[in-house]
């Protein structure tokens, strides 16, 4: 050792970070955890396919009856299994084989839930990348709420005035979800741009929404099947938006330019909602979100054994580890929304980066 090299070493906060990550996967490897669940997904999505035929069989047995608007929410629950499936396949937690992963997302997402594979991945891989960083997080974009007050500033009139309100009025605007993700998946793949297999996702989605909208009208009288149309894609959107709102909504906003390790952007950007089978089951396992964002293609039902591992490992490191209710996490939202609405909070506050200045 020589003598320039005597004194205490002072190690940056961004390189004794590096490693955390590396420790964490090594470690969650080797518990296998990692290792495919065939028979778990074979067999969740040929019940959730007899699920989605067996509503249609009952709602041609029940005819014009008040009871098709109940079958129309169970459809709604089914549909919503088929997009946390397609989620799964879009990240390879289903299958070894690639292509396997893939047309099976795309078959169960494009005909069961009428989805678009393509657009789903683009818009997701870009979150997972970097979640609740501005410029870079879709899911916090310049839409019809305002996630960042830079947004929310910009906004006058009644745009202005929906936006100071926007908390109280995101549940209500959930209801509009699962056509608003019909809408998003037709028109991306009806655009210019060259897009891979975009035939087939259209006949898929042609084929879902042609038997959902069609359908209802063979049965039932017209009043009837356009509510049962409308309960449907109600039902669909909070279900579906539902799951994905509590998992980074509320926590902390990321400035475009900062850089920050990988275990770190994904954790504290994260959280997890605690329940059982039933949250499990209606939440796709997004309630692992933490799990999930460090491990992308680690197949559903393991997500919840890794969780041990993986606060032990935040806890030995210092970092937060956020977990609360699925009501505890939908109260956070709404709050978070209307401060951003009244131009209250800050999106640069955030913990993380004090320990890189």
């Amino acid at each position: 050792m020589t003598a320039a090299s005597t004194g205490p070493v002072v190690e940056r906060p961004a390189a004794r970070y590096v490693s955390t990550y590396t420790e964490l996967s090594v470690q969650v490897r080797e518990s296998g955890l990692l290792e495919r669940r065939h028979g778990y997904y074979w067999s969740r999505i040929i019940g959730t396919v007899a699920a989605f035929f067996g509503v249609w069989v009952a709602s041609a047995f029940l005819g014009d009856s008040w009871w098709q608007l109940a079958l129309a929410a169970v459809l709604a629950v089914v549909s919503t299994q088929f997009g946390f499936l397609g989620h799964d396949g879009a990240h390879r937690q289903m299958f070894d084989s690639a292509k396997w992963n893939e047309w099976t997302a795309r078959i169960i997402a494009g005909a069961f839930a009428g989805l678009s594979l393509y657009w789903w991945q683009g818009k997701h891989n870009r979150h997972h990348k970097a979640p609740n960083q501005i410029g870079i997080d879709p899911d916090i974009g310049n839409g019809v709420l305002a996630f960042v007050p830079a947004y929310a500033h910009k906004r006058t009139g009644f745009a202005e005035a929906f936006t100071r309100r926007q908390g109280w009025l995101f549940f209500p605007l959930l209801t509009l979800e699962g056509a608003a993700l019909h809408v998003a998946s037709v028109q991306t793949l009806l655009g210019d741009k060259k897009i891979k297999r975009r035939k087939t996702e259209l006949a898929l989605i042609a084929v879902r929404l042609g038997l959902g909208f069609v359908v209802p009208f063979l049965f039932m009288s017209p009043g009837l099947a356009v509510g049962f149309i409308l309960i449907h894609l109600a039902v669909f959107g909070v279900l579906l938006g539902g799951s994905f709102a509590p998992n980074h909504k509320g926590m902390p906003i990321v400035p475009e330019n900062a850089k920050v390790d990988f275990l770190r952007r994904q954790v504290l950007m994260s959280r997890n909602v605690e329940g059982g089978v039933v949250t499990d089951y209606m939440m796709g396992g997004l309630n692992y979100q933490i799990e999930h964002h460090l491990f992308p293609s680690m197949p559903r039902p393991n997500l919840h054994k890794v969780r041990p591992l993986v606060r032990a490992h935040c806890e030995k490191h210092g970092v937060t580890y956020t977990e609360t209710t699925l009501l505890k996490s939908y109260g956070i939202v709404v709050r978070y929304l209307n401060q951003v609405g009244l131009s209250k909070r800050n999106p640069f506050e955030c913990p993380l980066l004090r320990e890189y200045r």
